[in-house]
C-alpha cells in the first residue's frame, strides 16, 4: 500500500523531480486531463470530487511516509488544482497551455484563501485545498479568456 500511496502522491514519480516539482507535477496532470476531458461535465465533476477526496487522503498518508509536512514530492495536489482550472473549458491545446500557466501563477502567488489553507490547515486537506483555491482563480481567469479572446 505504501508503494501505491507514493506512486499517486508523486503522480507517477514526477514529484521526485530535482527542480520545480510542482511545475513538473502539473505538466504530468495534462494527460489525465486529456483523458477526463472526454467525459460529460457532470461525470467530469463527479470524477473531480472523488479524485479530490482521494488526493486529500493520499497527501495525508504521504506526509507520514515522507516524514515531511506538505512535502515537495507530493504533487497530486497540483493535479487536482489543474483539473479545477480546466472545468468546462473547451478542449483546445491553447486553453490547456493557458490553464497550465495560470494555475502555476496562482499556485505560486497563493492569493487568499490559498495561503490560509497552506499555512493553517495541517493535513492532507491543507495540502490539496490551497491548490483548489489556486485552481479556482485560474479557472475564473481562463473563463474570461475563453469568453473574450
Amino acid at each position: 500500500m505504501n508503494f501505491i500511496v507514493k506512486l499517486l502522491a508523486t503522480w507517477g514519480g514526477s514529484g521526485y523531480s530535482p527542480f520545480a516539482s510542482g511545475t513538473v507535477g502539473t505538466l504530468a496532470a495534462i494527460p489525465f486531463y486529456i483523458w477526463l476531458a472526454r467525459l460529460s461535465l457532470p461525470m467530469y465533476l463527479l470524477t473531480l470530487v472523488a479524485f479530490f477526496f482521494l488526493a486529500c487522503w493520499v497527501s495525508g498518508e504521504a506526509e507520514v511516509l515522507f516524514n515531511e509536512k506538505d512535502s515537495g514530492k507530493i504533487v497530486i495536489d497540483e493535479v487536482v488544482g489543474y483539473l479545477v482550472t480546466m472545468i468546462a473549458i473547451p478542449y483546445d491545446w491553447r486553453y490547456m497551455v493557458a490553464g497550465f500557466f495560470l494555475f502555476r501563477l496562482f499556485d505560486i502567488v497563493k492569493p487568499p484563501p490559498a495561503r490560509w489553507f497552506d499555512q493553517k490547515v495541517k493535513n492532507g486537506y491543507g495540502v490539496v485545498l490551497d491548490d483548489v483555491a489556486a485552481g479556482l482563480y485560474a479557472w475564473l481567469c481562463l473563463l474570461v479568456i475563453v469568453r473574450f479572446v
